[in-house]
């Protein structure tokens, strides 16, 4: 039965697009209905694959961005300039489209209610993305695990998921909080990148026992690891997920 599953896995099956929603200028929301997903893990991605009319297929990994909810599953892509792929999915894609994916995949970057003690979440850019579908899936089960989120991002405008976000956070259990590195809202007091100063003020200390999720540009999260364990955090609980130039997120 396990190796049946893993083989489903891994072949390409057509989802069909039921809802597309703009999130930014250069980031949407694409939602699938996929009549033999196995289901998925909050963490998880997959893989997207495309066919030119002369047989050229390129194919990327992108994060699943919703919380297992029966058939249907959510991506939120975020265009790369001169993609292959990305730039497709963003402005071309419509209701009604086949596209091909495969997948759920990944096994350590993920978060399950079951998990033990609280959840530090920190994301730069579409790395938030992941972090959104862990957020997702604590809401649907209920879950008093206390969790926060660092979101990095450029300005107001480059916000992936802002009502979402606001829904979110106004759980007694979730944290939010948005670091503008570009420019920062009316009355927003600062302006950079996360660093040891943020860290120590928003996250979660080393002896609380988090673990954290650090999803984004390989130099963010490669920055962001390395503050964390020179702060204390045992480098065991620290998670990372990056993404390169391509626009694929593995």
């Amino acid at each position: 039965m396990e190796r049946t599953a893993i083989r489903r896995r891994l072949m390409w099956q057509v989802a069909t697009v039921t809802g597309v929603r703009r999130e930014t200028e250069t980031a949407r929301t694409i939602e699938l209905e996929v009549p033999d997903w196995p289901g998925h893990v909050a963490g998880q991605h997959l893989d997207v694959r495309l066919t030119a009319p002369d047989g050229y297929r390129a194919s990327r990994s992108y994060s699943i961005a919703s919380a297992w909810s029966g058939s249907t599953i959510e991506l939120t892509v975020e265009q790369v300039p001169g993609g292959e792929v990305s730039p497709y999915l963003v402005d071309v894609l419509n209701v009604g489209d086949p596209l091909e994916i495969r997948g759920p995949v990944g096994g350590w970057f993920v978060w399950k209610p079951e998990q033990d003690g609280p959840v530090q979440l920190i994301g730069g850019g579409s790395g938030v993305v992941p972090l959104r579908a862990m957020l997702r899936a604590h809401a649907s089960a209920g879950s008093t695990t206390p969790f926060r989120l660092l979101y990095s991002v450029r300005r107001p405008e480059s916000v992936i998921y802002v009502s979402d976000l606001k829904e979110l956070a106004s759980s007694d259990d979730v944290d939010v909080r948005l670091v503008y590195t570009r420019d920062a809202p009316a009355g927003e007091p600062r302006v950079g990148r996360i660093d040891a100063d943020v860290l120590s003020e928003y996250a979660f200390k080393p002896e609380d026992g988090a673990t954290t999720y650090v999803c984004g540009p390989t130099p963010f999260v490669e920055t962001v690891a390395d503050l964390l364990v020179a702060a204390g955090h045992d480098p065991a609980r620290v998670r990372t997920e990056r993404f390169g130039p391509t626009g694929g997120s593995r």
